[in-house]
């Protein structure tokens, strides 16, 4: 499983409001390159987001869901990027120092992905999810209130 934290200017709601925004998710998600549509009930538990992967023109088209919405502490999602499969997504979030301490840990739970040894996998998901958290923490403090 691979996981980074990171340190944020904001409150743990100014992070959960990003989150609450299912049209903000390529915003700071990698990889995620255009929304389609975000189910009304986004970020219910069932709630779907029907988003766009990779780079024109070789995008695939593809859903997340969410397992858990439990603001302002943590969120789990699931993530398909087929055809390279699907992830459990956990974000996890406090107060910390007068800002907040954002955590994300993401594990390959289906498809192709899962057969790559962590040795590969683990490098990969936290390069990424490094930034991922950059793009979280400045929209997050950038509409902090």
């Amino acid at each position: 499983m691979a996981d980074n934290v990171r340190i944020m200017r904001c409150r743990p709601e100014d992070v959960f409001r990003v989150l609450a925004n299912g049209w903000l998710y390529p915003a700071w998600v990698v990889g995620a390159s255009r929304m389609r549509e975000v189910d009304e009930s986004w970020p219910q538990p069932g709630a779907e987001l029907h988003h766009s992967v990779g780079v024109w023109p070789a995008l695939l088209d593809d859903t997340t869901v969410v397992e858990e919405w439990s603001p302002p502490d943590r969120m789990v999602i699931r993530a398909r990027g087929w055809p390279i499969g699907e992830a459990r997504v956990t974000l996890r979030v406090r107060s910390y120092d007068g800002g907040s301490m954002a955590r994300i840990d993401e594990e390959p739970v289906r498809g192709p992905a899962t057969l790559l040894p962590a040795l590969v996998t683990t490098p990969l998901l936290r390069f990424r999810n490094a930034e991922t958290l950059h793009r979280l923490a400045y929209l997050a403090e950038g509409h902090a209130a």
